[in-house]
């Protein structure tokens, strides 16, 4: 009788301690599972930061390199297709002697490029914006030298790899022999680094014939896949009263000044730039 109830007594403690492991293992599975979502959670946190982390920014630098080729003008006015589009954009003036965009649109960034090596670092900021937003440059005419410097002995295109950041060049043409070969110039010594988009100033030139039967200019857009585009014509009276009265194009398409038809033009010749900045799919 007494060995039985031990026996029964043996039978009961094993259960209960097969019970208790279960339990301890229905803990350890429920632990683990809350480990397991948590760490979900925090690498679907994580991913969104890293992804934007990544995205990539550019430095459009409108140039031309001669004065008069309407380098301002495009500028203005892409930093207005921006603004329109909610597009992060920075405006950098770097044309001291006409600084067109900076005496127009507020929060401008004023830039400097020199050959003077104490000045150098003038352009840097250029840069430094550029890690966050994506910058417009309005170049003055005659600073091909100093930008292509502070670009070769810097190292910048590398620079700007690492950091998600690259260069574009839109070069304002007028379609004369000077400004077509400075375009040839540019891209011949930077097609391979930044892409480059030919920008065929209609206010200027309106049949681009000769240019377009230009072998040199046939081969180096060929080759280094160079975008080109139209900037429409800005009726005369419409610009003098823009410049005038130094106020932005959505001022201008606004004031009661300017009247219905006149506010029209403004509206026509925004629409049609527009449509040609949006097909390079470079902005912002």
């Amino acid at each position: 009788m007494v060995l039985r109830n031990r026996k029964k007594k043996e039978i009961f403690e094993e259960i209960e301690n097969l019970q208790i492991e279960d339990t301890v293992t229905e803990e350890a599975e429920r632990t683990q599972q809350t480990m397991d979502t948590t760490s979900t959670q925090e690498e679907c946190n994580v991913e969104p930061e890293l992804l934007q982390a990544k995205q990539i920014t550019r430095i459009h630098l409108v140039d031309g390199e001669k004065g008069g080729v309407g380098k301002s003008l495009v500028a203005r006015t892409m930093l207005q297709y921006c603004l329109d589009n909610s597009l992060p954009i920075v405006a950098v003036e770097a044309d001291r002697s006409n600084p067109d965009v900076a005496g127009i649109y507020s929060g401008c960034i004023e830039a400097v490029f020199s050959e003077d090596e104490k000045r150098a670092d003038k352009a840097d900021q250029i840069f430094e914006l550029a890690l966050s937003k994506s910058v417009i440059v309005n170049l003055p005419a005659q600073v091909y030298e100093p930008v292509s410097d502070w670009i070769n002995k810097n190292g910048l295109i590398e620079l700007g790899k690492q950091h998600s950041l690259t260069f574009c060049k839109w070069f304002v043409c007028t379609g004369g022999y000077d400004s077509v070969q400075l375009f040839i110039k540019s891209v011949t010594d930077f097609g391979d680094k930044m892409p480059h988009v030919l920008v065929r100033n209609l206010g200027l030139c309106d049949d681009w014939s000769h240019v377009e039967g230009m072998e040199e200019v046939k081969d180096a857009i060929n080759k280094y896949a160079v975008q080109v585009i139209d900037f429409p014509k800005f009726s005369y009276r419409e610009r003098n009263m823009v410049d005038e009265r130094r106020i932005t194009f959505a001022q201008a398409r606004d004031s009661a000044e300017f009247g219905i038809v006149s506010r029209q033009r403004v509206h026509n010749f925004l629409k049609s730039a527009y449509a040609q900045f949006k097909k390079t799919g470079l902005l912002p």
